[in-house]
């Protein structure tokens, strides 16, 4: 035998020492040990930061992990990734802050609240900035942010999962899954279709293999005839449009794109959202948003918020929250600064 042969197995546990020692000082680099204003009864372990998916181009995406809380045992519960669409739309500000994520941000913009009904209590919850220039997300070359689409935010979001587990190798073997709305009928779908696809490739495990056991779809942007039609006999049903511009609708918008109509559905569509007044037509029997946070009067960013599905005002609350220094500092994010061209904000749209 030789003396490779009899140094082999050590190179390899070395190798694996080391592998192991790197994922653990990534982790610990990217721990949020507080956030401004959290309440004191927090139970879960948080974890933040940029994951790189193109060395070249500079473009690295934003993420917030927020694991169970250890009542709940977070090694029995599986991984969920989260996005949300837009396009353009931020999975920090939606999902995480405003949907499923474990806090709501109070009228103050200062301090959190516990969100009762967090899916954290279930699953190991993975927020995910995508695609670059998304929320926290960015990118070193201009160009990325104006040619985008479907395909290649699908292969960046892949990069970063798999480099995500790298970090994280103790979610390797976790039963997961995909979770989301919006435009993320586009996302979602893309992905799991590149998921499936490596994992059939994985034979020679040169490949990382995700344990992929499915994915869930809320609202999802899918196809622009069935989503048209069903919109505007939602909002007629409910009496939020007249039944001049619901005509108007059916003649013109059916087979138009239901985010970026022409011509004579556009107009249609205007004189819906007119119509709505300061009704929220993705939940009609909210409140509309009017805040007395004089912080919030004083920024001029809580006006009656229309076609949007928001709670109210928190989504203006999460934007001052976000665009907090210490904020984004505790998440180890890429800062901003109010004063620049490009503060943080919930959607953004090239």
């Amino acid at each position: 035998m030789g003396v490779l042969q009899l140094l082999f197995p050590s190179i390899l546990f070395l190798l694996f020492i080391s592998s192991t020692l790197a994922s653990s000082q990534d982790q610990l680099k990217d721990k949020i040990l507080r956030l401004p204003g959290q309440p004191p009864n927090v139970s879960f372990s948080q974890f933040s930061g940029h994951i790189t998916v193109d060395s070249r181009a500079g473009r690295a995406l934003f993420y917030w992990f927020v694991e169970a809380p250890k009542e709940a045992r977070p090694k029995s519960r599986p991984l969920v990734l989260w996005l949300n669409g837009g396009p353009g739309c931020s999975s920090i500000a939606y999902g995480a802050s405003e949907e499923v994520g474990p806090f709501r941000v109070r009228p103050d913009g200062r301090s959190l609240d516990l969100n009762p009904y967090a899916w954290n209590r279930v699953a190991n919850l993975l927020f995910l900035d995508s695609p670059a220039g998304v929320g926290f997300s960015y990118s070193n070359t201009s160009s990325d942010l104006y040619e985008v689409g479907d395909n290649r935010t699908a292969k960046d979001a892949y990069k970063f999962l798999t480099s995500w587990l790298e970090r994280f190798p103790q979610y390797k073997k976790r039963p997961f899954y995909i979770a989301g709305e919006s435009y993320a009928g586009h996302y979602i779908p893309e992905l799991s279709q590149i998921i499936v696809q490596k994992n059939r490739r994985s034979v020679n495990k040169t490949t990382p293999t995700i344990n992929f056991q499915g994915f869930l779809l809320g609202n999802p942007l899918i196809d622009d005839y069935h989503d048209n039609v069903g919109s505007h006999e939602y909002w007629w049903n409910h009496g939020l449009i007249s039944d001049q511009t619901y005509k108007q609708l059916q003649k013109y918008c059916p087979n138009q794109s239901f985010l970026f109509p022409r011509g004579q559905c556009n107009s249609a569509q205007n004189a819906a959202f007119t119509e709505f007044g300061n009704i929220n037509p993705y939940s009609i029997y909210s409140p509309p948003c009017q805040s007395s946070s004089p912080l919030l009067s004083f920024l001029g960013i809580c006006q009656p918020w229309k076609f949007r599905g928001n709670d109210e005002c928190v989504t203006k609350y999460t934007k001052v929250y976000m665009n907090r220094p210490d904020v984004q500092k505790a998440l180890h994010a890429k800062q901003t600064r109010n004063s620049t061209p490009n503060p943080w904000t919930t959607c953004r749209y090239i």
